[in-house]
Order: structure tokens, then C-alpha cells, then sequence
């Protein structure tokens, strides 16, 4: 969440009510959160002084905005160049691609190619997986179990395809 808020911080400072409404006008679709989610991320990267906090003159609310630092763009600039990890890396690999454009040009072929290594990766995980799956002898009393298993992993190398495609369609547009 707080390099996705130092990418959209690239486009300039915000209040945390402006940050929040990024994401429920479409960001939210592939990563959800609430203000004290993105509260939370603005607090941990104006710690890491990533970006600095200025009261909004004349608010009468007391807003606060938000700038993006040297070192925040530093920052953002090198996880962009990291491959996607964590729990959910479609979430990570997604939100890189929306913060593409605010990447020099000369190194968005790179962080594609980080995404595209993990896209790789996995889907050979996911292919060696089925291997298995399909050799295993499967006792009649497990082969619901099994079949409902098989198509999640089916799933799962469907959508790891259709990624894989979608970002090949980027490289080439």
C-alpha cells in the first residue's frame, strides 16, 4: 500500500480524503482501502521519511497534505524495480503496472521484466503442481475432493496465462 501511495504522490501532494478517492474511483477494483489503511501507510511512510506532512492552509478540518520526498521517490523508483512478492503478488504486479507511466521510460522494461519473472515462475510452479496432481492415483472416495482441487488449480494456470498474454499486449502497445 505505501508505494502504491508514493506512486500516486509522483502526480503531486494530496490530502488523505484525495488519496482515498483514487481508490474508490478505480483503484479499488484491484486494491482496496479504507482511510485508516491509507492513514496507516502515510504514517509509516512519513517515518521512513518518505514523504512530509504540511497542514492545508485555511481548512477549517484541520486537512493535511502529503509530499513525496528525494528519498520517497528513491524508494518508490527501486520496489518498482523489485520483482512482486507478498501475499497476494496479482495485487503488486497490478498496482506496478497502473504506476508504469510515472517510470522513466527507460526503466519500465525492466520492472516488466520483473513482473514477467514472477509470472514465469509461478506458472511453472502451477504446471509442475498439475503434473502431480494428474499422476496421483485418486481413491473413489476422494474423487470429489480431487476434482473440486483440480479446478482451482486449473484456474490458477488459466489466470497465470491470461496474465502472461496481458502483459506480453502491453510490452507490444
Amino acid at each position: 500500500m505505501v508505494f502504491l501511495l508514493l506512486g500516486l504522490l509522483h502526480d503531486g501532494p494530496r490530502t488523505l480524503y484525495d488519496l482515498h478517492r483514487r481508490f474508490s474511483r478505480g483503484i479499488s477494483l484491484f486494491y482496496a482501502a479504507s482511510f485508516g489503511s491509507i492513514q496507516r501507510a502515510l504514517d509509516r511512510a512519513r517515518d521512513s521519511g518518505w514523504v512530509t506532512v504540511d497542514d492545508v492552509p485555511d481548512s477549517a478540518r484541520g486537512r493535511r497534505l502529503y509530499s513525496l520526498t528525494a528519498a520517497g521517490r528513491t524508494r518508490w523508483r527501486e520496489w518498482m524495480g523489485e520483482p512482486p512478492t507478498g501475499s497476494n503478488p496479482e495485487q503488486t504486479m497490478l498496482a506496478k503496472v497502473y504506476l508504469l507511466g510515472r517510470l522513466p521510460e527507460t526503466e519500465r522494461a525492466a520492472c516488466r521484466a520483473e513482473i514477467r519473472s514472477r509470472l514465469d515462475a509461478d506458472a511453472a510452479a502451477l504446471t509442475a503442481l498439475a503434473a502431480d496432481l494428474d499422476a496421483a492415483e485418486v481413491p473413489d472416495a476422494a474423487w470429489e475432493n480431487h476434482r473440486f482441487e483440480r479446478a482451482t488449480l486449473d484456474y490458477g494456470l488459466r489466470s497465470h496465462a491470461l496474465a502472461v498474454q496481458w502483459l506480453d499486449d502491453l510490452e507490444q502497445s
